[in-house]
């Protein structure tokens, strides 16, 4: 018989799959079969902690929004029933271990066990219900209902953090601070005071005053620049603060969710802090602090994203990076998670499997500290991390489950990996029952879950086939993950990642790296910031090496798949899941055939042009124009020759414009034309400028709204692009000849626009200084409106170069095709095909019916993005552009890509 050894694992798997290896050595040599129980612990599966921790999951995920008397009646049912199976327990005796026991001993197990899942979850949902009476007790939740004002005090409980710009049509919202509080004491505006202990949501904003500059630098460096209002005061509370503000009170949206009013404090007020935080958090805002000055020299990827993968201090990731990692699955590697806390416990005590044997290794075994103080200084680590990591739903659990090994360490006591986990659930959901509804708790649960029963399965089945070691344990982790939860992911966000197992591959190797020298930077900062900054440049490299890794993968063109949302979505996937994990196991038994199915997916997801040329008939041969589909914006694209292309307008989307250019195959870009400085125009040019050649960038004269003109010039600046300024009668071309252009609109400062037009140095808004070009391509003839609104347009048709233009192929309708359009405009350009450029399900109700209308009353075809998706134009099958074939006009060849 072979004899058991005495071991005990560390667990900190995170969603991340960069734990495969932990596990791994853990499992290689014990010689039992993996995933049946603990390697080197004799006996079954230990499944006995797993009911109660689902059921009380279950009910404290049910209890928490529950009316009282229904909470109240399941309580009471389940400690009767409860009651009575242990009063049965005991009157019958307690059963023994003994081989060969009774069947009556065994019957009387299955109570026991049956009361313990009954208690269990009427402490879950006593819990929950408790916690869920704090959105409704007190003045708070009645004041925000009724919208008022009000005196608070507040007591900080998460770290501030800007709010994601976002576009919305022609502006891009600004960013607010936000955090999470509990409101302590209140003062209404007749001046009655009450003291509560009410969980909210604030957001501090100075209104319209200047707040908009940094939605636009978000991406820019330096984009942190002192604002009118005091946002560094804001962006420096500490959890524990108590401050006082004046604030306005609104119910919370969605309901059910764990605050009781959002609080919005506008006028570029000033927090004015009553009460210090704690030492432990004064401790822990230095090193966080540390750390990110330590990280200012550094390029902006990694800037961004070392403060993130330390310590989860996500304020400096770009939205378009931010997105990036979330369509490449790579989230997990900016929540602080198990993986952080096995490297730093490893750094403690050594290899895991080694932790209770004479040759463990680690600092603590060095210093000649004994294996119970090594447990105590664990946990006094442990309990450090959460505080400075701060406690989100990964750090929890996997702080959780390493504070329970860690006392199976100090007693001698074995303990498998599961019962640890589901210890560790059970705790933290009767500690905060809204974990039991938290999306990142879920999949932080299921992914350590998959870490410990799939993948060393999976892994064993793969090295059974002569796959490395290595690859198979990597392969394994990252196939389990993601199987597990793809269907909550889909849930969620209704889209399949289809290249989230090989982007997780080719970043597991950085992860470690990053992550060891990230802490050394933490640690290094207080003590010797030269140390700390030379440490931060070397994990800069592994850094911008994941950072990579998540564009690339996010920028394929088949990176990721539509998919139904919502639980049926989910329920569809995990089927769809289980189908494909039972064909895999037949496929792995042919090697050639498992080669094709890879080779196959990976020309999916890559999408070459030839091959997409040839399959999808896009991009189509000899395209002269398309326009993009990248919501409710504009992007539009000229060509000029092989693999270049003119770009008007980047659209409000970095990664919808980078996408469409990638899919048109164009690597240079001579020219970047902006017509406005609205975001829906401008936003999206970070996409642009990604990975290519851009020769300029030429933009309006009128520099309005200020702040998207300051991006731009912080764009370019980054890029080393020149920029220029558009005026009428410019004339230039590209592409050999093949593509010239004419600037018909805005006219130059001081310069009529015609009988009857004033000057152009003062319009209306941005949308009339919309740069509007009348572009040649091989004989077809396009007119490129911008957003110019009635009087402008009039205005153009005045102009000399207008009043003499013959009807033109192709007309891109103005503003998206809003209902604001000038009729005699319209009929001058008589186009045979008129391009709308909008979203769908806009809120703007893009475009009018009147303008479709008018268009095609005009004879023109009408094309939209938000049904047809990206068009292309190819031009004539006959005859040149614009002239009639024995009396009948030439046919327009036209290519869509369907959204």
């Amino acid at each position: 018989m072979r004899a058991a050894r005495r071991a005990t694992v560390v667990p900190g798997a995170s969603t991340a799959p960069d734990h495969a290896t932990v596990h791994a050595t853990v499992h290689a040599p014990s010689g039992r079969r993996p995933g049946d129980a603990h390697p080197r612990q004799e006996g079954p599966l230990d499944l006995r902690l797993v009911p109660p921790a689902l059921a009380a999951w279950g009910t404290a995920a049910l209890a928490l929004d529950a009316p009282p008397r229904w909470v109240i009646a399941a309580v009471v049912v389940c400690v009767v029933v409860a009651g009575a199976l242990l009063v049965t327990w005991t009157v019958r005796g307690r059963p023994t271990d003994e081989p060969g026991e009774a069947p009556g001993r065994r019957q009387t197990w299955r109570r026991v066990s049956v009361a313990a899942v009954l208690l269990c979850a009427a402490a879950g949902a006593t819990s929950a219900a408790l916690h869920g009476a704090d959105l409704h007790r007190g003045p708070v939740p009645a004041l925000a209902r009724q919208y008022a004002e009000a005196e608070v005090e507040l007591e900080v409980t998460s770290d501030p953090r800007l709010t994601r710009p976002r576009v919305t049509g022609a502006h891009a919202v600004p960013p607010s601070v936000m955090l999470n509080a509990e409101i302590v004491r209140v003062t209404a505006a007749d001046g009655e005071t009450s003291v509560t202990r009410t969980p909210a949501l604030v957001f501090a904003g100075d209104g319209e005053r200047g707040g908009g500059r940094e939605a636009s630098d978000r991406n820019a460096p330096g984009r942190e620049s002192a604002g009118p209002w005091p946002k560094a005061r804001w962006l420096a509370l500490l959890p524990s603060t108590r401050l006082r503000v004046r604030a306005s009170l609104a119910p919370p949206l969605p309901q059910g969710d764990r605050i009781a009013a959002v609080l919005r404090v506008e006028g570029g007020q000033t927090p004015r802090v009553v009460e210090a935080p704690s030492g432990p958090q004064r401790l822990a805002g230095r090193l966080r602090g540390g750390l990110r000055e330590a990280t200012d020299g550094l390029p902006p990827d990694a800037r961004a994203l070392l403060p993130g993968l330390v310590v989860g201090d996500t304020s400096r990731v770009a939205p378009e990076l931010e997105e990036a990692f979330r369509a490449t699955d790579l989230t997990h590697l900016l929540a602080v998670s198990g993986a952080n806390l096995t490297i730093v416990l490893a750094l403690l005590i050594g290899p895991p499997s080694l932790a209770q044997r004479a040759e463990r290794r680690g600092l603590a075994p060095r210093l000649g500290i004994s294996l119970r103080t090594t447990a105590v200084l664990g946990g006094a680590l442990t309990l450090g991390f959460v505080i400075v990591c701060r406690p989100d739903p990964s750090v929890l659990r996997a702080a959780a489950c390493g504070l329970i090994a860690l006392l199976a360490i100090g007693t001698g006591r074995r303990r498998s990996l599961i019962p640890a986990l589901a210890a560790a659930v059970l705790l933290l959901v009767l500690y905060d029952p809204w974990l039991a509804r938290s999306p990142g708790f879920l999949l932080s649960v299921l992914a350590t879950g998959a870490l410990l029963t799939l993948a060393p399965r999976w892994s064993a089945a793969l090295q059974r086939r002569r796959v490395p070691p290595r690859l198979a344990e990597a392969l394994a982790a990252a196939g389990a993950a993601q199987a597990v939860c793809a269907p909550v992911v889909a849930v969620i966000a209704a889209r399949l990642s289809l290249v989230a197992v090989p982007c997780n591959l080719l970043a597991e190797v950085a992860v470690a790296p990053a992550t060891v020298l990230g802490f050394a930077t933490l640690a290094a900062a207080p003590l010797a910031m030269p140390v700390a900054k030379l440490l931060a440049w070397c994990a800069s490299w592994p850094t911008a090496w994941i950072a990579d890794i998540a564009r690339a993968g996010a920028a394929l063109p088949g990176s990721g798949v539509d998919w139904p949302g919502g639980w049926r979505g989910g329920l569809l996937l995990a089927l769809a899941t289980v189908g494909v994990v039972l064909v895999g196991r037949r496929l792995v038994r042919h090697p050639w055939l498992s080669t094709a199915c890879a080779l196959l997916l990976l020309l999916a997801i890559v999408q070459p042009p030839p091959l997409t040329r040839v399959i999808a008939g896009w991009p189509p041969p000899g395209w002269r124009f398309a326009m993009c589909d990248v919501g409710q914006g504009d992007a539009t694209v000229l060509a000029a020759g092989d693999g270049a292309g003119v770009v008007v307008d980047a659209g409000p989307d970095p990664m919808l414009v980078d996408r469409c250019l990638r899919s048109l195959g164009v690597t240079r870009v001579p020219l970047v034309l902006l017509t406005h400085f609205h975001a829906d125009h401008v936003a999206g040019l970070p996409g642009v400028l990604r990975g290519r050649s851009v020769g300029a960038i030429q933009t309006t004269g009128y520099q309005e709204p200020p702040e998207q003109a300051r991006f731009v010039r912080a764009q370019a600046a980054a890029h080393r692009i020149p920029v220029s300024h558009a005026v009428a009668g410019e004339r230039r071309r590209a592409g050999g000849g093949a593509l010239d252009w004419q600037v018909l609109w805005p006219t130059a400062e001081g310069e009529g626009a015609g009988e009857g037009a004033g000057p152009v140095s003062s319009p209306d808004g941005p949308n009339d200084a919309s740069v509007t070009l009348l572009v040649r391509a091989r004989g077809l003839t396009l007119l490129l409106l911008g957003d110019l609104e009635p009087p402008a347009q009039r205005a153009l048709s005045r102009t000399p170069a207008v009043a003499a233009l013959p009807p033109v192929d192709v007309l891109k309708v103005a503003h998206h095709g809003s209902a604001y359009q000038d009729p005699g405009l319209l009929r001058r350009a008589s186009p045979r095909l008129a391009l709308i450029s909008c979203g769908r399900d806009n809120s703007y109700g893009h475009p009018a019916p009147r303008t479709v209308a008018a268009l095609r009353a005009g004879g023109a075809e009408v094309l939209r993005t938000d049904t047809n998706g990206s068009i292309a134009v190819i031009g004539p099958t006959g005859g040149s552009a614009g002239q009639s074939t024995e009396g009948a006009a030439p046919v327009l060849e036209v290519a869509t890509r369907p959204p």
